[in-house]
């Protein structure tokens, strides 16, 4: 695998001298196309690495060029990443999966992935959706998906309803249409504290003009929870 740093610098804010903020970018190197696996944050002398586990690289670049035309088949590419970060012990039972989709024809490809990287990486904000969030702004250079491509719209799929976080990043995102698996109280049943989410704040997406799905393939996603309950770590903050 070819890897290659590609260093964005800017200057930040002083407050008795001037710091400098480093973002680099570890891109590998798949044939034409350039895909991003890790995101690297350089702040003075402290540094933050965010990298995928080369096995969801591999099924990203696997399933890439799929074509998926259903709710059924979008969510369980996003339920398969959560099942296999829990059997790969590369973080918690939570997997996303963000599709781009074309407006006129409905046919949608995969656009970004993300696992739950909490664990590993020993950073609480690590959620498998805020992952796939940054990877897909990334890849549209663009704070927003919304409008990001003409005729393209984005979709979130995820294993297990957001919690707090989540949710607030999903709204912030620009995707046009949530979709989840396992319920809220799927995860709270093995031990995970999802945080102040109610009704009313799918109802507060929705009036943003966000289409939300829940509980679509909920047996197969709370399989997972249920499974990773067993021996797994529930890492609450």
């Amino acid at each position: 695998m070819t890897r290659e740093s590609l260093p964005l610098v800017f200057a930040a804010g002083a407050v008795s001298a001037a710091i400098a903020t480093v973002f680099a970018y570890r891109w590998k190197l798949n044939s034409s196309e350039t895909e991003c696996v890790e995101m690297v944050f350089l702040l003075s002398a402290m540094k933050l690495i965010i990298n995928l586990p080369q096995w969801l690289v591999s099924l990203y670049n696997t399933n890439k060029d799929r074509e998926f035309s259903t709710d059924d088949e979008m969510i369980s590419m996003a339920v398969a990443i959560a099942s296999q970060n829990v059997s790969e012990g590369s973080g918690g039972p939570f997997g996303c999966a963000i599709f781009e989709r074309d407006i006129q024809t409905g046919k949608a490809t995969i656009f970004s992935v993300g696992a739950n990287r909490v664990v590993p990486l020993t950073n609480s904000t690590l959620h498998a959706e805020m992952i796939a969030i940054q990877f897909a702004q990334k890849k549209l250079k663009n704070f927003s998906m919304k409008g990001a491509k003409e005729g393209k719209e984005y979709v979130l799929c995820t294993s297990c309803e957001p919690c707090c976080m989540c949710l607030g990043g999903t709204m912030w995102s620009g995707v046009s249409e949530l979709i989840c698996s396992a319920a809220k109280d799927d995860a709270e049943k093995i031990g995970f504290i999802e945080g102040p989410v109610f009704p009313e704040s799918y109802k507060q997406l929705e009036e943003m003009g966000m289409k939300v799905k829940r509980e679509v393939k909920r047996k197969e996603g709370a399989a997972v929870l249920e499974k990773y309950g067993q021996t797994g770590v529930i890492y609450n903050g």
